[in-house]
């Protein structure tokens, strides 16, 4: 199973193997503070989509393609993910607002897929 939670709530059992799935490390957030077993940056978006999203010069739908096409190039990195997720939960952290449209969702919905 794969599931999406905000880096600021609470760590849960339930969420299993954690893995933070933002570029930056999340603003206000202690190093100290983070409970997660793996920081995977390469399934990010770039830093210029990730840009490009939040100066609103591209809307969601948008970001998603271009991110999806991004993601089909880290193949056998989202395999080695989807497969874990198939042994245990593994819960996306993500820093966004947004709980609805984010990074992290589209990447779960990839890695589902996979």
């Amino acid at each position: 199973m794969i599931q999406c939670k905000r880096v600021y709530e609470q760590a849960s059992p339930d969420d299993g193997y954690r893995v933070l799935v933002d570029r930056l490390w999340p603003r206000g957030m202690k190093k100290t503070e983070l409970i997660f077993d793996e920081w995977c940056k390469v399934l990010t978006p770039s830093s210029e989509l990730r840009k490009a999203l939040h100066s609103e010069t591209i809307d969601f739908t948008t970001f998603s393609k271009a991110y999806r096409d991004e993601l089909a190039q880290q193949q056998e990195e989202g395999r080695r993910l989807a497969e874990r997720a198939k042994k245990q939960t593994v819960t996306l952290l993500y820093g966004a607002k947004d709980t609805q449209q984010n990074h992290a969702r589209v990447l779960a919905d990839w890695l589902r897929h996979l």
